[in-house]
C-alpha cells in the first residue's frame, strides 16, 4: 500500500474491507481513554479532540471499565456521531445475553445503531462453536442487522491465529476482524503471516491493535520507537490501527505519526523484523498471546477459569 488517500485533516484513510466505509488509518481505542487517572471531562475531551484531528474510527467494548468507556464515549460523540465509524464489542456468547448487551451498548453510546459490532476476545478454542451454535450470539447479530441496529459484524481476539481460522471456517461472511499487528508478531503465532492474505482476499476489514505490545513493552523492552512500531503496522494491508490514547501527548504523537506516514519499503519492513527476531520467537513481549495477563476476567469466568487477569476487562 504505497498510495495514500488523506482526509481533510491530513490523516490517511483506507476502505474498511468491502463494506464501502472509509476509515482513518489511526483508530481511537476504547479502553485507555477511560483509565482511572482520567476524569470524565478529560476522557470526553480526548475523544472530541481526536475527531477534530481527523480520527474517524472509534473502538469500544461492552465490558470496558464496567461500561464506563461506552458511557463516556457516548457523551463525547453527541453531535459528532455522523462523523465517525463507531464500533463496540459484545461479550455474551448466547443470543439472549448478546441481545441484552447490545441494547445496553446503544444506550450508553447514545446511538440507535452501531457501524460495527464485534464478538469480543475470541481466545478459546470452543468460542466459534459456542457463538455459532443454536441460540448463539451470532443469531442475535443477524437479527440486529436486519433491524438496522448493526451494520457490520466481526470478531476480535489476540491469542492464536488457529482460533481465528475456526471463525473463518464457520461459513459466515464476516465484515471485520480485529487482531494484533506488530513487528514481533511476524515471528510468533503470526496473525500477519497466517491471516492477512486470506482476510484481504475475502474483502474483510482488518482492524489492527497491539502495535506497541499492549503496555508499550515493544518500546520499553524490545528497543523500538513508537514511530517504528506504528509505521510498521500502518504499512501492513490493514484498514485501521486502534491505538491506546490516555493523554493529549499520546493523541498528539499518534496523530503526528499518521499525518507524517510514509509507508515503509519492504527492505525497511524486513530490517525491522530482523532486528527483533532474537527477542520475538518465544512471545516474551507479546504477553497477550503467551500469557493470561490480558485475558478478560469475564471471559475467563465464562470458560470456568480462575479470574486472575490484570484488569477487569481486556483492552483491545
Amino acid at each position: 500500500m504505497t498510495e495514500l488517500t488523506r482526509n481533510a485533516a491530513g490523516i490517511p484513510t483506507r476502505p474498511l474491507g468491502r463494506s464501502g466505509v472509509e476509515v482513518s488509518i489511526l483508530g481511537f481505542g476504547g479502553g485507555h481513554f477511560c483509565r482511572k487517572h482520567l476524569s470524565e471531562a478529560q476522557s470526553v475531551s480526548l475523544v472530541r479532540r481526536a475527531v477534530d484531528e481527523g480520527v474517524s474510527f472509534f473502538d469500544n467494548a461492552w465490558e470496558y471499565h464496567g461500561g464506563e468507556s461506552e458511557r463516556r464515549m457516548g457523551i463525547a460523540l453527541e453531535g459528532l456521531r455522523d462523523k465517525v465509524t463507531l464500533m463496540t464489542k459484545v461479550c455474551a456468547r448466547d443470543k439472549a445475553g448478546a441481545t441484552a448487551q447490545l441494547e445496553e451498548s446503544l444506550t450508553r453510546l447514545k446511538t440507535d445503531h452501531l457501524d460495527v459490532w464485534q464478538f469480543h476476545e475470541i481466545n478459546y478454542d470452543n468460542d466459534p462453536d459456542w457463538i455459532a451454535g443454536v441460540d448463539g450470539a451470532l443469531e442475535a447479530a443477524l437479527k440486529a442487522k436486519d433491524a438496522g441496529k448493526v451494520r457490520l459484524i466481526g470478531f476480535t481476539g489476540h491469542k492464536h491465529p488457529d482460533i481465528f481460522r475456526k471463525m473463518l471456517d464457520l461459513g459466515f461472511e464476516w465484515d471485520t476482524v480485529q487482531m494484533p499487528v506488530n513487528v514481533l508478531d511476524a515471528h510468533y503465532r503470526s496473525f500477519q503471516n497466517e491471516l492477512l492474505p486470506e482476510l484481504n482476499r475475502r474483502g474483510i476489514g482488518i482492524i489492527g491493535m497491539k502495535s506497541l505490545g499492549g503496555d508499550a513493552q515493544l518500546i520499553t523492552d524490545a528497543g523500538l520507537t513508537p514511530q517504528e512500531c506504528r509505521a510498521y503496522a500502518m504499512t501492513l494491508p490493514i484498514s485501521t490501527l486502534v491505538t491506546g490514547i490516555e493523554s493529549d501527548e499520546n493523541l498528539d504523537q499518534d496523530v503526528a505519526i499518521a499525518r507524517d506516514l510514509v509507508p515503509l519499503s519492504e527492505e525497511e519492513m524486513s530490517a525491522l523484523r530482523t532486528r527483533v527476531a532474537g527477542v520475538a520467537k518465544d512471545g516474551r513481549f507479546e504477553w497477550f498471546k503467551s500469557t493470561q495477563y490480558y485475558d478478560s476476567k469475564l471471559h475467563r469466568e465464562q470458560h470456568g477459569f480462575p479470574a486472575i487477569g490484570h484488569v477487569s476487562g481486556n483492552l483491545d
